[in-house]
C-alpha cells in the first residue's frame, strides 16, 4: 500500500487504528487465538501418522506474521541436518496472497543455505480425504439442526483484482463446494468473509447474504468455513459471535459445522499429500 517509504507509516496507523478492536475480539474467544496450538497438534498428529510405518520424517512448522517464522523454522531445520524438504501450506486453496506469499519468503529464507531439495504443494482443494474430511464435519453440522437448514459455505474474501489478474483462488474454492457437494445434497450458498481496506473485494460478503437469505425467508442455516482448516478469529469471533447475533436479529439459528483441526480424516489426507510429493 503506497510507495515503499510511507509504508511503515501507514502501517503503524493500521495498527494503531485496529489495534482496541482487535483486542474486544480476543477477549471474546479467550483471550487469544488457538491457531498456533492447534497448528502445533496438526504437526504432531501428521509426524506420527508419517513415520506409522516407518518411514523417516519430521514437522516443523513456518508461520508467516507470527512466531515460529518461516526463516526460524527453516533455520532449525538446517541445524537439524534436514537437507530434503516438501512445503505444504496450510491453505486448500491457492492465492498469490496466502500460499503464493509464504512460499516467496521461503525461497528467501532458503537462499541462506546450500544443497536443498525443496518441493511445494501448491494447492489441495479437492483432495478425495479432504472433501471426506469436510463432509464429515457438514454432516454433524447438519445434525444440529430439527430441520434441514440451507448451508452457507463462507470462505476468506480476497480482492477482486487478483481474480481478475487470473488468481485461481475462486475457481477452487468453487471446485472444493463441487466436490463435496457431489457426495452430499445440500440447498447452499457462497459467500465471503474478513474483508478489509477500501478496494473491491468478492462478493456477496457473509453478512450481506445473511441478510438476503432472511429476506427469502431462510430460518435455519448451517456456516461452513470452507477456507479455514483451524479455529481462530475468523470462525471463532466472526460467524460464532458477530454472524451469528446478526442472523438472530434477523430471525436465524445459525450454526457453524466444526473446524477440520485434528480431524484423523484430514490428517490422513495431509499425510498422503506429502507422500504424493516424492
Amino acid at each position: 500500500m503506497g510507495p515503499p517509504f510511507l509504508q511503515k507509516p501507514i502501517a503503524a496507523l493500521i495498527a494503531a487504528t485496529r489495534a482496541g478492536k482487535a483486542r474486544s475480539m480476543y477477549r471474546q474467544i479467550g483471550g487469544k487465538s488457538p491457531i498456533l496450538d492447534i497448528t502445533r497438534a496438526q504437526a504432531s498428529e501428521l509426524e506420527k501418522l508419517l513415520n506409522s510405518d516407518n518411514e523417516r520424517y519430521r514437522v516443523y512448522i513456518g508461520m508467516r506474521y507470527w512466531h515460529p517464522f518461516i526463516e526460524d523454522a527453516m533455520e532449525r531445520m538446517h541445524r537439524d541436518g534436514i537437507r530434503d524438504i516438501v512445503a505444504l501450506g496450510l491453505y486448500p486453496h491457492y492465492s498469490i496472497a496466502t500460499t503464493g506469499s509464504s512460499f516467496l519468503e521461503l525461497k528467501k529464507a532458503i537462499k541462506h543455505y546450500q544443497a536443498i531439495n525443496l518441493r511445494f504443494i501448491k494447492s489441495w482443494y479437492a483432495h478425495p480425504l479432504y472433501i471426506d474430511a469436510m463432509i464429515e464435519r457438514i454432516r454433524k453440522g447438519l445434525a444440529l439442526f430439527g430441520a434441514e437448514p440451507d448451508v452457507l459455505f463462507s470462505a476468506h474474501s480476497l480482492p477482486q483484482k487478483f481474480i481478475d489478474d487470473g488468481d485461481p483462488y475462486l475457481k477452487e474454492i468453487q471446485g472444493t463446494i463441487s466436490a463435496i457437494t457431489s457426495k452430499i445434497g445440500l440447498k447452499w450458498h457462497l459467500a465471503f468473509q474478513s474483508k478489509s481496506g477500501p478496494v473491491k473485494w468478492l462478493e456477496p460478503s457473509t453478512e450481506q447474504m445473511i441478510g438476503e437469505l432472511a429476506r427469502k425467508g431462510v430460518r435455519n442455516l448451517l456456516v461452513v468455513p470452507i477456507s479455514f482448516v483451524s479455529d481462530h478469529i475468523e470462525t471463532l469471533y466472526e460467524i460464532d459471535i458477530l454472524y451469528k447475533d446478526i442472523a438472530s436479529v434477523l430471525g436465524i439459528e445459525l450454526k457453524r459445522s466444526g473446524s477440520l483441526n485434528t480431524s484423523p480424516t484430514f490428517i490422513k489426507a495431509l499425510a498422503e499429500i506429502v507422500k504424493a510429493s516424492e
